[in-house]
């Protein structure tokens, strides 16, 4: 992950790399310790905030909190064991959480249970000896590996444990890389992508990704887990271990997926100078009960992330189109719009000029092209314009509602 922040013209590059853990026995208690205390803190907070608006019509900051910090560990005494920072940050997060959803990039936080995903922040006072991670409460050192050499200045630490019991460290660094500059947009350089669910993804030179459905592969194995989990009794030991049985195949899966999204985006932002995607809606999409797994299965939201933070790093452009452009429907070669166009045709024949169009790469090739306009500041005049009309709307949403192009 890369981030990027201007200061007075100063561009400074984070990153953030992430390291497998093998804590001692005693070391997994006390990272146990920390789970478990942050995420009392964090949901005592929560209720704090909720309880102290809905009764008072008061907002609490987090410096209001962390003043109360101080009071509550002379009851909960247990809470000294842990790093005072990691509890400090956790308000923090909380914090954050909040302006996120009053600004409507995120939704109301939650409270954080024992199941889910266990993680907490160390600040500061972080190093890294002869392969061994130092920090507040574990002077002795923590066994890491170091897959990738760290570089730069160490800025801040996040442990976290899987739900399969594995243990890591993601490690922000403030690097002195120096971030290329963006290279001059030229279509030859150029190519567009249309991401889809047959096939993943169709580059408008013809490349295809294919869609390998890590998640349909294992769907049979997952209800056999999940049936065996349901017939546990709850508490019981053998539930744990089908639980984690279950955990264990999930965290494949996950596993799968970013590994090929990691080698996809890869592989054209190395090829291609600029990358034209479309701007689509997958939180929208989501919502069609019939097309939500296979959906999520693919993953677009991720390759998103991914391909724009290694654009940043190679001097890519990144142009989006946006998520109502006629790019399927619309011949890039002679302009006729196919209204007719179905989900299940993945070619027809043009009327106007006699040629067999390729969903896929003329969809494609019609992102590219329309990226590339809006760029320039041009309009589209081999579109005709069309007015909105109700019955295009009333088309629109049963569209959304029962499946896209």
């Amino acid at each position: 992950m890369l981030v990027l922040v201007n200061i007075l013209d100063l561009c400074i590059v984070l990153k953030a790399n992430k390291y497998r853990l093998y804590p001692s026995d005693w070391q997994k208690e006390l990272l146990d310790k920390h789970f478990g205390s942050v995420r009392f803190v964090f949901n005592l907070a929560l209720e704090t905030k909720t309880w102290a608006y809905s009764a008072h019509k008061t907002n609490l900051s987090r410096y209001d909190l962390q003043v109360q910090l101080k009071d509550l560990k002379k009851d909960c005494t247990w809470l000294r064991e842990v790093n005072s920072q990691s509890l400090q940050a956790a308000l923090l997060n909380l914090d954050m959480a909040y302006a996120n959803f009053f600004k409507g990039r995120g939704k109301f936080p939650n409270f954080k249970t024992r199941s889910g995903k266990q993680s907490f922040l160390c600040p500061q006072n972080i190093t890294i000896e002869n392969g061994w991670l130092c920090i507040p409460k574990f002077k002795k050192g923590i066994n890491i590996v170091l897959h990738r050499e760290i570089k730069g200045i160490i800025k801040s630490a996040t442990l976290s444990k899987t739900l399969t019991g594995k243990y890591f460290v993601s490690i922000l660094t403030e690097t002195k890389d120096v971030i290329p500059a963006k290279n001059i947009i030229d279509t030859k350089t150029t190519v567009g992508i249309d991401l889809g669910i047959k096939t993943f993804a169709v580059l408008s030179d013809g490349t295809e990704f294919e869609n390998q459905k890590y998640l349909k592969q294992s769907l049979q194995r997952l209800k056999i887990l999940q049936r065996r989990v349901s017939r546990k009794v709850k508490g019981g030991s053998n539930r744990k271990k089908s639980v984690k049985r279950l955990a264990t195949l999930h965290e494949k899966i996950t596993n799968q997926r970013k590994d090929f999204l990691h080698k996809v985006t890869d592989a054209i932002t190395k090829q291609y100078d600029t990358v034209c995607v479309e701007d689509l809606a997958v939180s929208n999409m989501i919502k069609n009960h019939k097309l939500s797994q296979s959906i999520s299965d693919v993953g677009w939201g991720m390759f998103g992330i991914f391909l724009k933070y290694k654009a940043d790093w190679r001097g890519n452009n990144i142009l989006e189109i946006g998520k109502f452009e006629p790019s399927t429907k619309l011949h890039n070669t002679c302009g006729y719009i196919n209204k007719d166009l179905t989900l299940k045709d993945r070619e027809w024949a043009c009327p106007k000029c006699g040629k067999v169009v390729n969903r896929d790469v003329n969809a494609a090739v019609n992102i590219k092209n329309f990226a590339l306009l809006k760029h320039s500041g041009m309009e589209r005049t081999s579109v005709p314009a069309e007015l909105p009309t109700l019955v295009g709307a009333l088309n629109q949403e049963k569209f959304v509602r029962e499946g896209f192009a």
